[in-house]
């Protein structure tokens, strides 16, 4: 009971007011890099720098989320966009490896619509997807990272990385939350879980496999 009460605390008195000091922290101390990226991306890539984007957070509310675009907008004869894999370019690579394009999401914690720690906000169209017990990755903010994310990434299946975030939902702690932002740090740093085994990041999400067969 007392444990439970503890999460409780946290989730409502603690957890935005740590996350709003560590981005502010970390947009601070890693403006120098901010700016060094911005001005490559701006170079290599062209622009706009950074990548918008429509996520569903807190209770499927939609927000856009922000990123350092990694891909050209090289497009075929007939004016489609080519292949994930053609424009992501080796740069473009780089930065995901290194996790470097995730850095704008500190904005997002900033503002309040993520938390340092949380499921990873995925696409909107997959709201439709979900079934009720996977529905409840959206009972907290999403995060920059997760415990999906330090348990194999896009590496995992999806059943498998739902199954983590709501488990993270029915476990949300400052303990679990700081163990995670090391193990964050530690995948990071050797470059873990960034590809799945069949695409340049990770399979769309189809719907599970429970939705299917019902």
């Amino acid at each position: 009971m007392i444990n439970g009460n503890s999460r409780r605390l946290y989730r409502k008195y603690f957890k935005r007011p740590m996350d709003f000091i560590l981005s502010l922290g970390a947009i601070m101390l890693l403006s120098p890099i901010l700016l060094i990226i911005g001005i490559l991306v701006r170079i290599k890539l062209g622009s706009p720098i950074i990548y918008k984007q429509e996520r569903p957070g807190l209770n499927e509310k939609i927000f856009k989320m922000y990123k350092f675009r990694t891909m050209t907008d090289e497009r075929d004869e007939y004016g489609e966009l080519l292949a994930d894999d053609i424009r992501l370019t080796k740069f473009g690579k780089f930065l995901r490896s290194t996790s470097l394009d995730e850095l704008p999401e500190l904005f997002n914690i900033l503002k309040g619509n993520m938390s340092v720690i949380g499921p990873r906000p995925l696409l909107t169209q997959y709201l439709s997807l979900y079934d009720e017990d996977q529905k409840r990755r959206h009972e907290v903010k999403p995060g920059l990272s997760g415990l999906a994310q330090v348990n194999g990434r896009n590496t995992l299946s999806w059943e498998d990385r739902f199954n983590l975030d709501v488990e993270y939902v029915d476990n949300v702690s400052f303990i679990e939350d700081w163990k995670i932002i090391l193990l964050t740090i530690k995948k990071v740093l050797v470059r873990e879980g960034i590809s799945s085994q069949t695409d340049v990041t990770m399979e769309a999400f189809m719907g599970s496999r429970k939705t299917n067969e019902d």
